[in-house]
């Protein structure tokens, strides 16, 4: 049976870092600083690609939609997180908390799938370059791209649903700094076993699917470069790869480490870490990433002109 306290919860408190004395306002100037370095460098990856004409390619495209994502990844999470470092008031709405998680999974799912469609990418110019520009064709491109954002708010659809079909009882305080779904099930007084199994269906569908392509398309992307004769050679092709393969390594490896085990073994405490460099670390680093091992992008910032293009259209 309900209690009539069940349906009273309008409002849910972060817990967040707790106990951080003194220290609280060097947070706000540290994390306050990486948030503008993201916005900064997402923003100018974003640009590049618009107005250099070079990075008109399927490549940069994906590039172009991954810091898109980031942008808004970061921008979904951080600002409420910095508020809440220098205020007493930690609260956020219901509807405030089912929009966060919401947008927060959407678009987390679609820089995994994305990071799958862009390593799909690379099998295809290394594996089967006399044949890319009809594999990786514009409106290939502009299909992969959108079934990554189709299949992201499906996923997060699913999740936002069943998560607040959930009844909260007394306890609103969320022992984390943001919405997510493994400190909302602990917070549930109800049986949350329907949500853990979505989580390891639909998530681990999500993340071990994407990721096994990820395996594949670089599995047949080594065996070309064993075959490339020449060290230089060799070295010019895993290039192009290594950028992408870091980013893959970092987002993969914490998201599996916070999402794909079952309630009993969460500890909060221990993945608010790991969720900060996710949700902001991570989107800070990948344009970082490929703008310093990249020599187009490099190039391009040099020699970089207003123009009239919008990357996203491509």
């Amino acid at each position: 049976m309900k209690t009539a306290n069940e349906s009273k919860v309008t409002e849910f408190v972060f817990l967040g870092f707790r106990d951080l004395g003194n220290i609280s306002s060097l947070l706000f100037v540290l994390f306050a600083l990486i948030y503008c370095v993201t916005l900064a460098c997402n923003l100018g990856i974003i640009l590049l690609v618009c107005v250099d004409y070079r990075l008109h390619t399927p490549m940069y495209f994906f590039l172009c939609n991954l810091s898109f994502m980031d942008f808004w990844y970061s921008s979904t999470i951080t600002p409420k997180f910095l508020v809440d470092l220098l205020t007493e008031d930690k609260s956020i709405s219901f509807a405030g908390c089912a929009l966060q998680l919401f947008f927060a999974s959407t678009l987390g799912g679609g820089e995994l799938f994305l990071l799958s469609a862009m390593a799909y990418d690379r099998y295809a110019a290394i594996c089967h370059p006399l044949h890319y520009s009809i594999l990786m064709a514009k409106k290939v491109c502009l299909q992969l791209v959108n079934s990554c954002y189709v299949c992201a708010i499906l996923h997060s659809l699913i999740h936002t649903t069943f998560m607040f079909r959930l009844s909260f009882c007394n306890n609103n305080e969320i022992n984390h700094y943001y919405c997510d779904i493994p400190p909302l099930l602990t917070l549930s007084c109800t049986d949350t076993f329907t949500n853990e199994m979505l989580l390891f269906s639909v998530g681990g569908l999500s993340i071990l699917g994407s990721f096994l392509v990820i395996i594949i398309s670089y599995t047949y992307i080594v065996v070309s470069i064993l075959k490339v004769h020449s060290e230089e050679g060799r070295h010019r092709v895993f290039s192009t790869c290594s950028s992408h393969l870091t980013v893959v390594v970092l987002f993969y490896g914490t998201i599996i480490f916070n999402y794909l085990k079952p309630s009993s073994n969460y500890s909060l405490d221990r993945d608010k870490v790991a969720s900060v460099f996710y949700t902001m670390v991570i989107p800070m680093l990948n344009p970082l990433i490929y703008s310093l091992r990249n020599k187009d992008v490099k190039g391009a910032l040099m020699r970089a002109v207003p123009r009239k293009h919008c990357c996203l259209r491509m």
